[in-house]
């Protein structure tokens, strides 16, 4: 009836062991030197006063008392942080951490921010990418549309259809805009073109098999997921990447979440910088803040034939990365490579989203295998 919880290696628990008890030693160390100021304290205030014969009494025995019940708990908290790790993986205890601030940032919220802070709980409540910022995409993107007709049939510049924005590219398939960032020597750019020989099923999952990036992309030192959340399926991304001589190696830590709107035929997928407690800032690579971007694709037919319309919009800037995404989209097409089909296993009606137990496992989790090959 009940499955069996399969134990780690003894060589491994013990390890954990000795970890955990010399953080608790530490503690205890801490406490004993509060514990050895107050009797000194006593000591001394015997010393100086007619009263102190009672006075030490008094602090001795609040000292003794205090030194008995935290070494009680102590120990039964070393013990039950024993117990814990021996049951339990790495990736579910932090789960059942991020759980139990969730729920106490709910009751508490400026307290539960400053524990989770301290504790080093990333609060997936508060950076979560948001449903209204997956739909603000979409209609971004027919906004530009509705302004693409409009340039055409009247013959008017397509960069005057919004201010702020100053067009630097104009084919026809193929447009770019760009937007001084405030408060910085830095430009935002937009991109609407189109693709008509590889389908959007390709080119949205090439983006985010994260295994295959490192095999197409030259520039990448570092790529991979370092956090998960169940419910939306949000992934926390750690990427390191060379930039030309001489400037240093550049690394982003970003959250990102991807949904297929069947209703609306479209495809979206957002990212933008957040802090995260696992990954701090190293002197090997210089963390870059202020990144964001976004790419909605619509399909001209269907999201397996050939054929759609996409808007990237992004906070950096961009040489050459569609022409590096677009080519791998098409070795993907050619079955030269295996990726990961990532509009199958999520959709808006959540019919057949993987439930939390599924995503938590990793059994629909992205593995990049050869096996996942899609025609």
């Amino acid at each position: 009836m009940f499955h069996s919880v399969p134990r780690r290696p003894i060589c491994e628990i013990g390890v954990n062991t000795v970890r955990l008890q010399s953080s608790w030693s530490f503690r205890r160390r801490n406490v004993g030197l509060l514990l050895s100021w107050l009797q000194r304290a006593a000591v001394g205030a015997s010393e100086s006063a007619a009263s102190g014969p009672k006075r030490k009494g008094l602090l001795s025995i609040f000292a003794d008392h205090c030194g008995f019940v935290t070494g009680q708990r102590l120990r039964r908290a070393c013990q039950v942080g024993e117990l814990y790790s021996n049951l339990y993986s790495e990736r579910t205890k932090w789960t059942l951490v991020g759980n139990i601030w969730r729920r106490l940032q709910s009751k508490h919220a400026p307290t539960g921010k400053l524990v989770a802070a301290l504790a080093g709980v990333f609060m997936w409540e508060n950076e979560k990418i948001q449903d209204e910022e997956i739909q603000r995409c979409g209609l971004e993107l027919q906004k530009l549309e509705a302004a693409k007709r409009l340039s055409v049939s009247s013959g008017t510049a397509t960069g005057q259809q919004e201010p702020g924005w100053e067009i630097v590219v104009e084919k026809k398939d193929f447009r770019v805009w760009k937007r001084p960032i405030p408060n910085s020597h830095l430009y935002e750019y937009r991109v609407l073109g189109s693709y008509d020989d590889v389908t959007p099923r390709q080119f949205f999952n090439v983006q985010l098999d994260i295994e295959y990036r490192k095999k197409w992309d030259s520039l990448v030192i570092k790529l991979e997921v370092v956090d998960r959340d169940a419910r939306t399926g949000s992934e926390v991304v750690h990427w390191a990447t060379h930039f030309p001589y001489p400037m240093y190696s550049r690394d982003y830590v970003y959250v990102r979440r991807y949904d297929v709107d069947f209703n609306n035929n479209l495809m979206i997928l957002v990212s933008r910088a957040v802090q995260h407690p696992r990954v701090p800032e190293t002197q090997e690579y210089v963390r870059v803040h202020s990144y964001q971007s976004k790419m909605v694709i619509r399909p001209h037919k269907s999201f397996d034939e050939n054929g759609f319309d996409y808007l990237w919009m992004v906070s950096s800037g961009m040489p050459d990365f569609l022409d590096k995404l677009h080519t791998a989209a098409l070795r993907a097409k050619n079955l030269e490579v295996g990726i990961q089909d990532y509009t199958s296993v999520i959709k808006s009606s959540d019919t057949n989203r993987p439930s939390s137990q599924e995503r938590l496992t990793g059994e629909n989790a992205h593995t990049g295998g050869s096996g996942q090959i899609y025609a």
